[in-house]
């Protein structure tokens, strides 16, 4: 069974650092991309930020260089360090992998090139 288990948010004031994780669990995801995305109050779930399985990265615009993705295949864990937080970065994130039995592409931002998702941890950025 597979499981994405999402961990570090927490309640940060503005200009704070979080760095969320994400642990895989079932099967290993070290071939395939993993993404963060975020979904605040009454609003469509976004895309953050996406890794390749060889490290390319790719961020939603409104990160302008305050967040970094990374991986560690070894651990089947994905990270996303957060720094200079704003109040609109308060989100319910969530982590995702794709299927490696799908067709290989290179890092995607829709939600529906995503198949695992975890619960989400939340973020909540206090001014």
């Amino acid at each position: 069974q597979v499981q994405l288990v999402e961990s570090g948010g927490g309640l940060v004031q503005v200009g704070g650092s979080l760095r969320l994780s994400c642990a895989a669990s079932g099967r290993s995801f070290s071939s395939v991309p993993m993404g963060w995305f975020r979904q605040a109050p009454g609003k469509e779930r976004e895309f953050v930020s996406a890794i390749s399985w060889s490290g390319n990265t790719l961020y939603a615009d409104f990160v302008e260089g305050r967040f970094t993705i990374s991986r560690d295949n070894a651990k089947n864990t994905v990270y996303l360090q957060m720094n200079s937080l704003r109040p609109e970065d308060t989100a319910l994130y969530y982590c995702a992998a794709r299927d490696a039995r799908r067709t290989r592409i290179g890092l995607p931002r829709a939600r529906w090139d995503y198949d695992y998702w975890g619960q989400g941890t939340q973020v909540t950025v206090s001014s």
